[in-house]
């Protein structure tokens, strides 16, 4: 048999790179404690069975009081040690558990986050859900089965000592419930692990179609969304209950197994009392430990699907901190001051085989705006995400200050940046902590990116000012409105970089009039600015001009040159008439 040399070393990273198996296992020896205490607990649950024991067999044969008094303060002296250390087992989880979602959150939080941007099919509250999954089962009381269950041998052992027979029987009824709980794994693994996928697409197709909520309330698609949602809740319903059918017809069948094996074991019991062979407090001793070896069993049985589901979360999970793992992080730089250079860059979108951007090449200085131009599908959009770092080249590089951007620490170069994105997204929250970018809020700062955007009076018109609550997306504001207060964010903290794509589309006279004196504040503040725009007239505060077509840049000059190469051009694909117009207006 041929054996797959870098299979089994790409199985070995695998597992030595395990992020998650590598925090869990840091808790080792607080799962040590844990199972310390938990020893202890067991030991000490076979003190009801010893009690009974000593009560049929030495306080009614002797009739003592002394006796009875003296095994019952015992008892009660042992149940309270037993209950301490439940309470103290219980607290060590629970301090474990806040401890590993601290540890998790935020790195859950930076895995998504790069999920989204690098392949767009994450699902957060998949990841969270996964987290929670996992937390809860290795901290919760399905975790106290497994620790318990390694003591059912000793129970059995017990038993076998008060009478073998007994021994047997309680290791069969033992057997038949691990067998039922390995069937009823087999039964519904496939079925669990399916309905999962199933709902998680139904969940994702639904979020993303509400986001379309006006659209499809306009044009009557509420059938037509439904009916594709439907199709695949249907279908995670239907394995979830065929799933569930199983599971229940199998655990009932245990249960009943283990409810008569309790009480047939007393009757077995009965029988070698009968005989003389054990005594009456034996008996009732067999019975109770046999209760206690198969518990744990039961606990397990009960909590198969919660495990499945732990199980599934934990590879989910895993797999999410192996494919996004945490950014190296690298020796900080000095500030930039805005000096942008890109060197033979070929981009395309992140986790995909398409080059969308080849071999784009140019520079610029502090102060100077740059105007990026080309029909639909040339570039821009791309070239922009490039530039700000969302997307990185799959060869090539893009410096800031003749450092490559990669080496700049996402947080440390982020307030260096300004970016105003095609799809404005604001986030919940008030005007001035959505303007300062939920970082600590600098009043003079938010005003003073809200001046030069040119909507600080406008802002003064809402109910509380900059304290008014956005909500959800700023469904209350207007394409125009979100757009400026967008293009303020952008300016906050005086960024050295500034990139601007599509920043008028929603913008009337006065708001576009208002952009083209905050791009010309921003050049006399020495800025980069990078300015993607279909409208020409826009052009006139630009110094030089990108224009692209099939991701490639065919012209970068100053802006009256590259105009008079485009105008000279015979293709109305590459500038249309209406562009053609407006260019010759801003070289007159």
């Amino acid at each position: 048999m041929k054996i797959d040399i870098s299979r089994l070393k790409a199985l070995f990273q695998q597992n030595t790179n395990n992020e998650l198996k590598h925090i869990l296992f840091s808790y080792k020896n607080i799962f040590y404690i844990v199972g310390f205490f938990t020893a202890i607990i067991n030991i000490l649950m076979i003190v009801p069975a010893l009690y009974m024991f000593q009560i049929y067999d030495s306080v009614l044969s002797s009739r003592s009081f002394e006796t009875l008094l003296m095994l019952t303060l015992i008892a009660v002296l042992m149940y309270i040690v037993y209950g301490f250390l439940t309470w103290a087992r219980s607290q060590i989880l629970i301090h474990l558990s806040n401890d590993f979602d601290a540890r998790l959150r935020s790195r859950t939080f930076n895995a998504v986050l790069t999920g989204v941007i690098r392949t767009g099919t994450i699902s957060p509250s998949q990841a969270f859900n996964d987290l929670t999954n996992i937390r809860q089962f290795v901290t919760g009381p399905g975790i106290f089965a497994f620790f318990d269950a390694p003591w059912a041998f000793i129970y059995l052992i017990v038993i076998f000592i008060i009478h073998p027979v007994l021994g047997l029987f309680a290791t069969a009824a033992g057997i038949v419930q691990v067998i039922g709980a390995i069937i009823s794994e087999k039964v519904t693994k496939d079925k669990i692990k399916d309905s999962n996928k199933y709902y998680q697409e139904a969940n994702n197709f639904l979020q993303a179609n509400i986001r379309n909520a006006e659209v499809i309330e306009a044009m009557g698609m509420h059938k037509n969304v439904m009916a594709k949602w439907h199709d695949r809740y249907q279908k995670m319903l239907l394995l979830q209950s065929e799933g569930s059918e199983n599971a229940g017809k199998i655990q009932s069948v245990i249960r009943f197994l283990r409810i008569t094996a309790q009480s047939l074991i007393l009757g077995l019991g009965a029988y070698f009392v009968i005989q003389n062979k054990i005594t009456p407090g034996m008996m009732i001793m067999g019975s109770i430990l046999m209760g206690r070896a198969l518990a744990p069993i039961d606990t397990v049985v009960g909590m198969w699907r919660q495990f499945v589901n732990a199980r599934d979360s934990y590879e989910r999970f895993s797999n999410l901190l192996s494919n996004f793992p945490e950014p190296e992080r690298h020796l900080p730089l000095p500030p930039p001051k805005g000096f942008v250079k890109v060197e033979n860059a070929f981009v395309g979108p992140p986790g995909k085989q398409i080059t969308i951007l080849k071999n784009i090449n140019f520079e610029t200085a502090p102060g100077e705006v740059v105007g990026i131009i080309g029909p639909t599908a040339s570039g821009k959009t791309t070239l922009a995400k490039t530039l700000v770092g969302v997307w990185t080249p799959t060869s090539g590089n893009v410096r800031i200050d003749g450092a490559d951007i990669t080496h700049y620490n996402r947080d440390e170069i982020g307030k260096y940046i300004g970016y105003l994105p095609q799809d404005i997204e604001l986030f919940t929250g008030t005007i001035a902590e959505n303007i300062a970018r939920f970082c600590e809020i600098n009043m003079e700062q938010v005003i003073k990116a809200a001046t030069i955007a040119g909507i600080h009076e406008m802002i003064l018109q809402f109910p509380k000012g900059y304290e008014t609550e956005i909500g959800e997306g700023g469904s209350f504001l207007s394409g125009g409105q979100r757009q400026r207060i967008a293009l303020a964010r952008a300016i906050y903290g005086d960024p050295v970089l500034v990139v601007l794509d599509e920043p008028n589309s929603n913008l009337d006279d006065q708001g576009e009039m208002a952009l083209m004196r905050a791009i010309m504040m921003l050049k006399k503040m020495q800025r980069t600015v990078f300015v993607i725009s279909h409208r020409m007239n826009l052009l006139s505060t630009v110094d030089k001009i990108i224009f692209m077509a099939n991701g490639t840049i065919q012209l970068y000059g100053p802006r009256d040159e590259v105009l008079n190469m485009l105008l000279r051009r015979k293709t109305d694909a590459e500038m249309e008439p209406r562009e053609k117009i407006a260019a010759k207006g801003l070289l007159s």
